[in-house]
Protein backbone atom coordinates (compact mmCIF):
# COMPACT_ATOMS: atom_id res chain seq x y z
CA UNK A 1 0.00 0.00 0.00
CA UNK A 2 2.73 2.54 0.62
CA UNK A 3 4.27 1.95 -2.67
CA UNK A 4 1.60 2.20 -3.93
CA UNK A 5 0.73 5.52 -2.95
CA UNK A 6 4.06 6.97 -2.64
CA UNK A 7 5.14 5.82 -5.29
CA UNK A 8 5.38 8.79 -7.66
CA UNK A 9 6.15 11.01 -4.84
CA UNK A 10 9.78 9.50 -3.80
CA UNK A 11 10.87 10.24 -7.14
CA UNK A 12 9.84 13.71 -6.97
CA UNK A 13 9.33 15.41 -3.79
CA UNK A 14 6.79 17.99 -4.41
CA UNK A 15 9.27 20.17 -2.14
CA UNK A 16 12.59 19.91 -3.49
CA UNK A 17 15.65 21.61 -1.18
CA UNK A 18 16.38 24.52 -3.47
CA UNK A 19 19.75 25.39 -4.67
CA UNK A 20 19.94 29.36 -3.85
CA UNK A 21 21.82 30.90 -7.21
CA UNK A 22 22.20 34.23 -5.70
CA UNK A 23 21.36 36.34 -2.22
CA UNK A 24 19.24 39.22 -1.80
CA UNK A 25 16.36 40.05 -2.82
CA UNK A 26 15.27 39.02 -6.55
CA UNK A 27 12.45 40.10 -8.75
CA UNK A 28 10.49 37.33 -9.90
CA UNK A 29 10.34 35.27 -12.76
CA UNK A 30 8.41 32.68 -14.53
CA UNK A 31 9.18 30.27 -16.94
CA UNK A 32 6.24 27.59 -19.13
CA UNK A 33 7.69 24.87 -20.99
CA UNK A 34 5.01 24.07 -23.51
CA UNK A 35 5.98 20.62 -25.63
CA UNK A 36 3.81 19.17 -28.33
CA UNK A 37 4.23 15.51 -29.35
CA UNK A 38 4.96 14.57 -32.40
CA UNK A 39 7.51 17.01 -34.40
CA UNK A 40 7.15 20.82 -34.59
CA UNK A 41 7.66 21.21 -38.63
CA UNK A 42 9.12 24.40 -39.50
CA UNK A 43 7.04 25.07 -42.10
CA UNK A 44 4.13 25.45 -39.37
CA UNK A 45 5.56 28.56 -37.62
CA UNK A 46 7.83 30.21 -40.14
CA UNK A 47 6.32 32.96 -42.63
CA UNK A 48 6.14 32.29 -46.22
CA UNK A 49 9.19 33.26 -48.08
CA UNK A 50 11.42 34.37 -44.83
CA UNK A 51 14.53 32.62 -45.02
CA UNK A 52 17.15 34.41 -43.43
CA UNK A 53 17.00 36.23 -39.74
CA UNK A 54 14.75 39.41 -39.65
CA UNK A 55 12.06 41.13 -37.97
CA UNK A 56 8.22 39.95 -37.66
CA UNK A 57 6.60 43.19 -38.04
CA UNK A 58 5.81 43.32 -41.96
CA UNK A 59 5.60 39.67 -41.80
CA UNK A 60 2.02 37.35 -41.42
CA UNK A 61 2.26 34.51 -39.44
CA UNK A 62 1.20 31.48 -40.61
CA UNK A 63 -2.44 29.84 -40.28
CA UNK A 64 -1.12 27.08 -37.27
CA UNK A 65 -0.43 30.33 -35.46
CA UNK A 66 -1.71 32.99 -36.48
CA UNK A 67 -3.58 33.20 -32.87
CA UNK A 68 -0.18 34.85 -32.15
CA UNK A 69 -0.03 37.39 -34.34
CA UNK A 70 -1.69 40.39 -32.30
CA UNK A 71 1.21 39.05 -29.97
CA UNK A 72 4.32 38.82 -32.52
CA UNK A 73 5.96 41.76 -31.03
CA UNK A 74 6.69 39.81 -28.17
CA UNK A 75 7.51 36.83 -30.23
CA UNK A 76 10.88 34.99 -31.28
CA UNK A 77 10.76 31.90 -33.92
CA UNK A 78 14.43 29.82 -33.89
CA UNK A 79 14.81 27.53 -36.53
CA UNK A 80 18.44 25.68 -36.95
CA UNK A 81 18.86 24.14 -33.29
CA UNK A 82 19.37 20.72 -33.11
CA UNK A 83 19.55 17.61 -31.06
CA UNK A 84 20.94 14.60 -32.61
CA UNK A 85 23.15 13.75 -30.18
CA UNK A 86 19.21 12.95 -28.14
CA UNK A 87 18.55 10.23 -30.31
CA UNK A 88 14.69 11.75 -30.78
CA UNK A 89 13.15 9.27 -32.95
CA UNK A 90 9.12 9.24 -31.80
CA UNK A 91 10.51 11.30 -29.03
CA UNK A 92 13.41 12.20 -27.18
CA UNK A 93 11.62 11.58 -23.87
CA UNK A 94 14.01 13.11 -20.82
CA UNK A 95 16.56 14.36 -23.40
CA UNK A 96 14.18 16.78 -24.85
CA UNK A 97 14.69 18.86 -21.68
CA UNK A 98 17.44 17.54 -20.89
CA UNK A 99 19.39 17.85 -24.07
CA UNK A 100 20.92 14.20 -23.77
CA UNK A 101 19.79 10.78 -25.36
CA UNK A 102 16.83 9.73 -23.81
CA UNK A 103 15.08 7.48 -26.10
CA UNK A 104 11.88 5.37 -25.23
CA UNK A 105 12.64 3.66 -21.87
CA UNK A 106 15.97 5.11 -21.41
CA UNK A 107 15.95 6.88 -17.51
CA UNK A 108 17.35 10.23 -17.32
CA UNK A 109 20.81 10.82 -17.06
CA UNK A 110 20.61 14.48 -15.56
CA UNK A 111 18.68 17.00 -14.40
CA UNK A 112 16.09 18.65 -16.92
CA UNK A 113 16.16 22.01 -17.58
CA UNK A 114 13.02 22.85 -15.87
CA UNK A 115 13.94 21.56 -12.77
CA UNK A 116 17.32 23.25 -12.88
CA UNK A 117 15.49 26.78 -13.54
CA UNK A 118 13.02 25.52 -10.18
CA UNK A 119 16.19 25.56 -8.25
CA UNK A 120 17.89 29.10 -9.02
CA UNK A 121 14.37 30.84 -9.35
CA UNK A 122 13.18 32.62 -6.07
CA UNK A 123 11.72 30.23 -3.88
CA UNK A 124 8.22 29.45 -4.40
CA UNK A 125 5.48 26.78 -1.92
CA UNK A 126 5.93 23.93 -5.16
CA UNK A 127 8.97 24.92 -7.13
CA UNK A 128 7.58 22.81 -10.06
CA UNK A 129 4.58 21.77 -11.83
CA UNK A 130 4.05 19.57 -14.67
CA UNK A 131 0.84 18.97 -16.42
CA UNK A 132 0.67 16.14 -19.15
CA UNK A 133 -2.20 16.28 -21.94
CA UNK A 134 -3.40 12.77 -23.41
CA UNK A 135 -5.96 11.09 -24.59
CA UNK A 136 -9.14 10.71 -22.13
CA UNK A 137 -8.35 6.90 -21.53
CA UNK A 138 -4.51 7.63 -20.35
CA UNK A 139 -5.19 10.60 -18.37
CA UNK A 140 -7.90 8.31 -16.17
CA UNK A 141 -5.76 4.85 -16.35
CA UNK A 142 -2.67 6.68 -15.40
CA UNK A 143 -3.48 10.34 -13.67
CA UNK A 144 0.44 10.37 -13.42
CA UNK A 145 3.03 9.86 -15.54
CA UNK A 146 6.85 10.65 -15.98
CA UNK A 147 8.23 10.83 -19.57
CA UNK A 148 10.07 14.72 -19.69
CA UNK A 149 11.10 16.23 -16.98
CA UNK A 150 13.99 14.88 -14.14
CA UNK A 151 15.77 16.36 -11.22
CA UNK A 152 18.32 14.26 -11.61
CA UNK A 153 19.81 10.64 -13.00
CA UNK A 154 17.21 8.28 -12.58
CA UNK A 155 14.84 11.05 -11.14
CA UNK A 156 12.06 11.36 -13.20
CA UNK A 157 9.45 14.02 -12.25
CA UNK A 158 5.75 13.11 -12.66
CA UNK A 159 2.67 14.94 -14.77
CA UNK A 160 -0.60 15.40 -13.39
CA UNK A 161 -3.06 14.26 -15.90
CA UNK A 162 -5.82 14.43 -13.83
CA UNK A 163 -7.46 17.72 -13.16
CA UNK A 164 -9.63 16.64 -9.89
CA UNK A 165 -6.20 15.18 -8.12
CA UNK A 166 -4.81 18.29 -8.94
CA UNK A 167 -6.97 20.89 -8.20
CA UNK A 168 -7.32 18.54 -4.35
CA UNK A 169 -3.54 18.74 -3.47
CA UNK A 170 -3.40 22.42 -4.77
CA UNK A 171 -6.99 23.98 -3.31
CA UNK A 172 -8.38 21.09 -1.31
CA UNK A 173 -7.63 22.89 1.80
CA UNK A 174 -10.27 25.86 0.80
CA UNK A 175 -12.76 24.18 -1.13
CA UNK A 176 -16.56 22.96 0.14
CA UNK A 177 -18.31 19.76 -0.26
CA UNK A 178 -16.78 16.87 -1.34
CA UNK A 179 -13.62 18.23 -2.59
CA UNK A 180 -13.06 19.47 0.77
CA UNK A 181 -14.49 16.07 1.99
CA UNK A 182 -11.86 14.22 0.02
CA UNK A 183 -9.07 16.33 0.77
CA UNK A 184 -9.35 15.74 4.12
CA UNK A 185 -9.54 12.16 3.73
CA UNK A 186 -6.62 11.86 2.01
CA UNK A 187 -4.48 13.86 4.22
CA UNK A 188 -5.82 12.27 7.70
CA UNK A 189 -4.27 8.93 5.56
CA UNK A 190 -1.09 10.19 4.72
CA UNK A 191 -0.16 11.10 7.98
CA UNK A 192 -0.97 7.95 9.50
CA UNK A 193 0.88 6.43 6.54
CA UNK A 194 3.83 8.86 7.32
CA UNK A 195 3.91 8.02 11.17
CA UNK A 196 3.44 3.83 10.41
CA UNK A 197 5.75 4.06 8.00
CA UNK A 198 8.51 5.66 10.46
CA UNK A 199 7.18 3.45 12.94
CA UNK A 200 7.55 -0.19 10.68
CA UNK A 201 10.80 1.46 9.10
CA UNK A 202 12.73 0.92 12.42
CA UNK A 203 14.20 -2.29 12.36
CA UNK A 204 14.97 -2.21 8.70
CA UNK A 205 18.83 -2.34 7.31
CA UNK A 206 20.64 -0.89 4.65
CA UNK A 207 18.94 -1.20 1.10
CA UNK A 208 15.74 -1.29 1.83
CA UNK A 209 15.89 0.78 5.12
CA UNK A 210 17.28 3.64 3.08
CA UNK A 211 14.53 3.08 0.29
CA UNK A 212 11.87 3.00 3.22
CA UNK A 213 13.31 6.27 4.37
CA UNK A 214 12.91 7.37 0.86
CA UNK A 215 9.07 6.48 1.10
CA UNK A 216 8.70 8.64 4.13
CA UNK A 217 10.37 11.93 2.89
CA UNK A 218 7.99 11.58 0.25
CA UNK A 219 5.21 11.50 2.96
CA UNK A 220 6.59 14.10 4.73
CA UNK A 221 6.92 16.35 1.69
CA UNK A 222 3.14 15.76 0.64
CA UNK A 223 2.19 16.82 4.15
CA UNK A 224 4.20 19.59 4.27
CA UNK A 225 3.28 21.27 1.07
CA UNK A 226 -0.98 20.55 2.57
CA UNK A 227 0.31 22.70 5.48
CA UNK A 228 2.24 25.12 3.44
CA UNK A 229 -0.84 25.73 1.30
CA UNK A 230 -3.09 26.16 3.89
CA UNK A 231 -1.00 28.96 5.52
CA UNK A 232 -1.94 30.99 2.43
CA UNK A 233 -5.80 29.96 2.05
CA UNK A 234 -6.70 33.39 2.51
CA UNK A 235 -4.36 34.78 -0.67
CA UNK A 236 -5.45 31.17 -2.98
CA UNK A 237 -8.57 31.51 -2.73
CA UNK A 238 -8.40 34.95 -5.21
CA UNK A 239 -6.79 32.59 -7.71
CA UNK A 240 -8.42 29.11 -7.42
CA UNK A 241 -10.42 28.32 -10.54
CA UNK A 242 -14.03 27.29 -10.87
CA UNK A 243 -14.91 24.01 -10.56
CA UNK A 244 -17.60 22.57 -13.03
CA UNK A 245 -19.06 19.67 -14.81
CA UNK A 246 -15.53 19.76 -17.30
CA UNK A 247 -13.65 18.14 -14.16
CA UNK A 248 -16.19 15.76 -13.46
CA UNK A 249 -17.98 15.12 -16.75
CA UNK A 250 -15.53 16.24 -19.43
CA UNK A 251 -17.28 15.22 -22.73
CA UNK A 252 -13.58 15.07 -24.64
CA UNK A 253 -10.21 14.83 -23.63
CA UNK A 254 -10.10 18.49 -24.35
CA UNK A 255 -12.16 19.79 -21.83
CA UNK A 256 -9.31 17.91 -19.35
CA UNK A 257 -6.46 19.79 -21.37
CA UNK A 258 -9.02 23.01 -21.08
CA UNK A 259 -8.86 22.93 -17.09
CA UNK A 260 -5.66 21.79 -16.59
CA UNK A 261 -3.94 24.83 -18.46
CA UNK A 262 -6.11 26.78 -15.80
CA UNK A 263 -4.79 25.00 -13.11
CA UNK A 264 -1.45 25.80 -14.54
CA UNK A 265 -2.00 29.45 -14.90
CA UNK A 266 -3.44 29.53 -11.29
CA UNK A 267 -0.66 28.23 -9.54
CA UNK A 268 1.77 30.11 -11.51
CA UNK A 269 -0.40 33.82 -10.77
CA UNK A 270 -0.73 32.87 -7.38
CA UNK A 271 2.72 31.96 -6.65
CA UNK A 272 2.55 28.87 -6.22
CA UNK A 273 5.28 28.35 -8.36
CA UNK A 274 7.56 29.38 -10.63
CA UNK A 275 8.15 26.99 -12.97
CA UNK A 276 5.23 25.23 -15.46
CA UNK A 277 6.18 22.27 -17.83
CA UNK A 278 3.32 21.22 -20.35
CA UNK A 279 3.37 18.13 -22.05
CA UNK A 280 0.75 17.74 -24.96
CA UNK A 281 0.67 13.77 -25.18
CA UNK A 282 3.05 13.62 -22.16
CA UNK A 283 6.43 13.13 -24.17
CA UNK A 284 5.19 9.53 -26.04
CA UNK A 285 3.11 9.31 -29.29
CA UNK A 286 0.22 9.19 -27.76
CA UNK A 287 -2.22 11.97 -27.97
CA UNK A 288 -6.14 12.67 -28.68
CA UNK A 289 -7.68 16.04 -29.77
CA UNK A 290 -11.65 14.96 -30.53
CA UNK A 291 -12.69 17.91 -29.13
CA UNK A 292 -11.20 19.87 -31.92
CA UNK A 293 -12.93 17.24 -34.50
CA UNK A 294 -10.18 15.32 -35.18
CA UNK A 295 -10.67 12.00 -34.86
CA UNK A 296 -7.07 10.52 -35.75
CA UNK A 297 -5.15 10.09 -32.41
CA UNK A 298 -1.93 8.46 -31.38
CA UNK A 299 1.25 7.54 -33.48
CA UNK A 300 -0.64 7.80 -36.67
CA UNK A 301 -0.51 11.92 -36.46
CA UNK A 302 2.98 11.70 -36.41
CA UNK A 303 3.19 9.71 -39.68
CA UNK A 304 1.11 12.92 -41.03
CA UNK A 305 2.90 15.54 -43.11
CA UNK A 306 2.09 18.70 -41.16
CA UNK A 307 2.17 21.97 -43.32
CA UNK A 308 -1.23 22.37 -44.79
CA UNK A 309 -2.47 19.19 -43.23
CA UNK A 310 -6.26 20.88 -41.50
CA UNK A 311 -5.53 17.98 -38.60
CA UNK A 312 -2.09 19.64 -37.50
CA UNK A 313 -3.88 23.18 -38.28
CA UNK A 314 -6.15 22.29 -35.71
CA UNK A 315 -4.06 21.31 -33.34
CA UNK A 316 -0.88 23.72 -33.65
CA UNK A 317 -3.92 26.42 -33.15
CA UNK A 318 -5.20 24.91 -30.42
CA UNK A 319 -1.41 25.27 -29.03
CA UNK A 320 -1.66 28.71 -30.01
CA UNK A 321 -5.15 29.87 -28.33
CA UNK A 322 -3.17 28.46 -24.95
CA UNK A 323 -0.45 30.20 -25.54
CA UNK A 324 -2.01 33.69 -26.12
CA UNK A 325 -4.05 32.48 -23.09
CA UNK A 326 -0.96 32.06 -20.98
CA UNK A 327 0.17 35.51 -21.99
CA UNK A 328 -3.45 37.46 -21.37
CA UNK A 329 -3.62 35.83 -17.60
CA UNK A 330 -0.27 37.11 -17.64
CA UNK A 331 -0.64 40.10 -18.18
CA UNK A 332 -3.68 40.35 -16.49
CA UNK A 333 -1.46 40.58 -12.98
CA UNK A 334 0.41 43.95 -12.43
CA UNK A 335 4.25 43.28 -11.31
CA UNK A 336 6.95 46.48 -10.57
CA UNK A 337 5.97 48.38 -13.07
CA UNK A 338 4.79 46.07 -15.69
CA UNK A 339 3.16 42.65 -15.52
CA UNK A 340 3.99 39.24 -14.63
CA UNK A 341 3.88 38.57 -18.40
CA UNK A 342 7.22 40.75 -18.54
CA UNK A 343 8.59 38.94 -16.38
CA UNK A 344 7.81 35.80 -17.86
CA UNK A 345 9.49 33.59 -20.61
CA UNK A 346 7.35 30.84 -22.68
CA UNK A 347 9.18 27.99 -24.83
CA UNK A 348 7.22 26.09 -27.35
CA UNK A 349 8.62 23.47 -28.87
CA UNK A 350 8.36 19.55 -29.40
CA UNK A 351 9.83 16.42 -27.63
CA UNK A 352 10.32 15.25 -30.96
CA UNK A 353 12.44 17.64 -32.81
CA UNK A 354 10.93 18.97 -36.10
CA UNK A 355 8.76 15.38 -37.26
CA UNK A 356 8.23 11.80 -36.33
CA UNK A 357 11.08 9.42 -37.12
CA UNK A 358 13.89 12.24 -36.89
CA UNK A 359 17.33 12.35 -36.68
CA UNK A 360 17.02 15.83 -34.22
CA UNK A 361 19.04 17.70 -36.75
CA UNK A 362 16.68 20.73 -36.64
CA UNK A 363 14.57 21.57 -33.52
CA UNK A 364 12.21 24.69 -34.09
CA UNK A 365 11.05 26.92 -31.19
CA UNK A 366 9.46 29.72 -30.54
CA UNK A 367 9.86 31.86 -27.68
CA UNK A 368 7.38 34.55 -25.92
CA UNK A 369 8.37 37.11 -23.86
CA UNK A 370 11.46 38.80 -22.86
CA UNK A 371 12.28 37.69 -19.39
CA UNK A 372 12.59 41.24 -18.11
CA UNK A 373 14.79 42.36 -21.22
CA UNK A 374 16.64 39.24 -21.18
CA UNK A 375 15.71 37.98 -24.83
CA UNK A 376 15.32 39.66 -28.34
CA UNK A 377 11.44 39.41 -29.55
CA UNK A 378 9.96 40.54 -32.52
CA UNK A 379 12.11 38.67 -34.50
CA UNK A 380 12.89 35.51 -36.65
CA UNK A 381 16.48 33.96 -36.42
CA UNK A 382 17.67 31.02 -38.91
CA UNK A 383 20.99 29.41 -37.48
CA UNK A 384 23.07 27.12 -39.05
CA UNK A 385 22.27 23.93 -37.45
CA UNK A 386 26.18 23.57 -35.95
CA UNK A 387 24.80 24.63 -32.40
CA UNK A 388 22.53 22.33 -30.12
CA UNK A 389 19.31 22.61 -28.20
CA UNK A 390 21.69 22.64 -24.55
CA UNK A 391 22.58 26.20 -26.10
CA UNK A 392 19.31 27.64 -25.70
CA UNK A 393 19.12 25.84 -22.38
CA UNK A 394 22.51 27.77 -21.30
CA UNK A 395 20.64 30.93 -22.43
CA UNK A 396 17.90 30.80 -20.27
CA UNK A 397 20.59 29.67 -17.31
CA UNK A 398 22.38 33.07 -17.93
CA UNK A 399 19.31 34.68 -17.76
CA UNK A 400 18.23 33.77 -14.93
CA UNK A 401 21.73 34.86 -13.50
CA UNK A 402 23.63 31.71 -13.40
CA UNK A 403 27.02 31.74 -14.72
CA UNK A 404 27.36 28.95 -17.17
CA UNK A 405 28.86 27.93 -20.05
CA UNK A 406 27.15 24.43 -21.06
CA UNK A 407 24.16 22.70 -19.87
CA UNK A 408 24.30 18.94 -19.52
CA UNK A 409 27.31 18.48 -21.71
CA UNK A 410 30.54 16.82 -21.76
CA UNK A 411 33.53 18.85 -23.49
CA UNK A 412 33.80 15.55 -25.41
CA UNK A 413 30.26 15.69 -25.98
CA UNK A 414 30.47 19.79 -27.29
CA UNK A 415 33.53 18.48 -29.66
CA UNK A 416 31.30 16.65 -31.54
CA UNK A 417 27.84 18.12 -31.64
CA UNK A 418 28.35 21.84 -30.39
CA UNK A 419 30.19 24.81 -32.54
CA UNK A 420 30.71 27.05 -30.06
CA UNK A 421 30.13 27.46 -26.21
CA UNK A 422 28.20 29.96 -23.66
CA UNK A 423 24.96 31.12 -24.78
CA UNK A 424 23.02 31.96 -27.90
CA UNK A 425 24.00 35.41 -29.04
CA UNK A 426 21.15 35.32 -31.12
CA UNK A 427 18.51 35.32 -28.99
CA UNK A 428 19.92 37.64 -25.87
CA UNK A 429 19.14 41.33 -25.95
Amino acid sequence: MLRRLAAATVATPLLPSLAKAATGKRKPKRIIFFLQNQGFDPKTCIPAGMTNSGSLAKAKLPEPIEALEPYKERLHIINGLHGMHTSPSHSAFFGALGGYRGSDGVPPSGPTIDYELSKVLPETLLPHLCIGMDSAENMKAKPTVANLSASGAGQPIFMHSNPNHLYQMLYGGISQGEIRKQHEARSSMFDQIEQLAITKGVGLHGINKQRYGQYVNGFNDINGLRERLNKVSGDLRKFAPKVDQRYTRPEFETDWHDVLLDLGISALKSGITSVLTIGSGRGEIFGAWKGLGVEQQGHNLGHMKQPDNPIWIKIRQYNSRMLVKLIQELDSVPEGSGTMMDNSLIIYTSNNADYQHTSGKNWPVMLLGNYDGAFKTGCFTQLDSKRPINALYTSILRASGVEIDRFNMSEQMAAKFDSSTGPLKEVLA
